[in-house]
This record gives C-alpha cells, sequence and structure tokens, in this order.
C-alpha cells in the first residue's frame, strides 16, 4: 500500500488545543488498499485533533453513500453510511496499533497517518447485510413478486403433508391423548 500524503498529519507545529480536517474519500482511495468492494463512493469525513502536551486525540465522523449491489435483487444502489471513530495517541518507546482505541507512536514522530483508521471506519460502518431501501419500501414490487415467484415451494408441500397423515398413525395419536 502507497502512503497518500493527503492523510499524514504533521503534528510537530500544531499549537495546543483543537486542529479540524477534512477528506473526501472516493472509490481511488479503496483501490489503494487493494479493496474493491463498492462500486463508487462519496464519503465525507472530518477530523477533530486534539493536541495536549503528552498525547492527542483524534476525533472521526463520517457520512456519506457508497454503491453496492442489493443481497436480494442484485441491482446496484446507494446505501447511506455515517459513523464515528475515537483514537488516542499516545507517545511511547516503539510504535504500537495493537488496540483499536490507541495508537502508541515512538518519540520524536513528527505525523501521524490516519488513512489506515478512515478505511477501518467506513468499511465498519457498511452493514453485512445490504438491502436496497425501496425493496423494504415496496417500489421494487415487480422484483419481489419475481423472486416470490423464483422461491422454493417446499413450504406448502409441508403444509399438505400434515393435513393427510396415514389413518393408522390418527389411531395411536387417540391412545396418547386418551390416557391423559
Amino acid at each position: 500500500m502507497k502512503v497518500n500524503k493527503e492523510f499524514l498529519i504533521p503534528f510537530v507545529g500544531l499549537k495546543q488545543g483543537k486542529h479540524q480536517f477534512e477528506f473526501d474519500i472516493d472509490k481511488k482511495f479503496f483501490e489503494t488498499f487493494n479493496f474493491d468492494d463498492y462500486n463508487d463512493v462519496s464519503v465525507k469525513v472530518k477530523m477533530v485533533l486534539d493536541k495536549k502536551s503528552t498525547m492527542m486525540e483524534l476525533s472521526f465522523k463520517h457520512k456519506g453513500t457508497v454503491n453496492v449491489p442489493c443481497d436480494i435483487s442484485n441491482e446496484d444502489f446507494d446505501l447511506p453510511i455515517k459513523g464515528k471513530l475515537d483514537l488516542i495517541v499516545k507517545f511511547g518507546e516503539e510504535f504500537n496499533d495493537d488496540n483499536d482505541e490507541m495508537l502508541i507512536l515512538p518519540h520524536g514522530e513528527y505525523q501521524v497517518d490516519v488513512s489506515q483508521y478512515i478505511y477501518e471506519m467506513i468499511v465498519l460502518s457498511v452493514p453485512l447485510k445490504r438491502i436496497n431501501p425501496s425493496l423494504k419500501s415496496g417500489d421494487n414490487a415487480d422484483v419481489l413478486n419475481r423472486l416470490e415467484e423464483l422461491a422454493p415451494k417446499e413450504q406448502n408441500k409441508d403444509k399438505n403433508e400434515e393435513q393427510s397423515t396415514d389413518p393408522r398413525w390418527d389411531s395411536l395419536k387417540k391412545l396418547l391423548t386418551d390416557n391423559k
């Protein structure tokens, strides 16, 4: 993965306090991570860096859409997403990003790469089951009708089998109910 300079935040020259950054995320951003599950991406990320004397707090918020195929109808649609992520940046002997909520940078580091955190935040905000909202509202009735036609008919077969049972079993069932 190549490093994009847009996502390298140089914090050494910043004064203590809050600093705001904005990023426009598109499909090219995900291509740098070799991630091609989305047809198109349009997400705006706002980040607030709160620089303190011994640490930094990064607060990410994102809102936008990703174009994905529907899991039911397989039609592409724009899925609205939003989310947030808070990250604490501390300084230590060596780089450590094992904790999801804390990043440790080595002493002497002058910038932080936020691209991985933006990537993970967006990917985790997309639900596993992607259903086009027009299917839920009934706008695509023709698609739903076609899916119903193609659905397996075993459910109806089970109901018919329960209604027509062998008369010998009916006699045995009477024995069970008479003893109670």
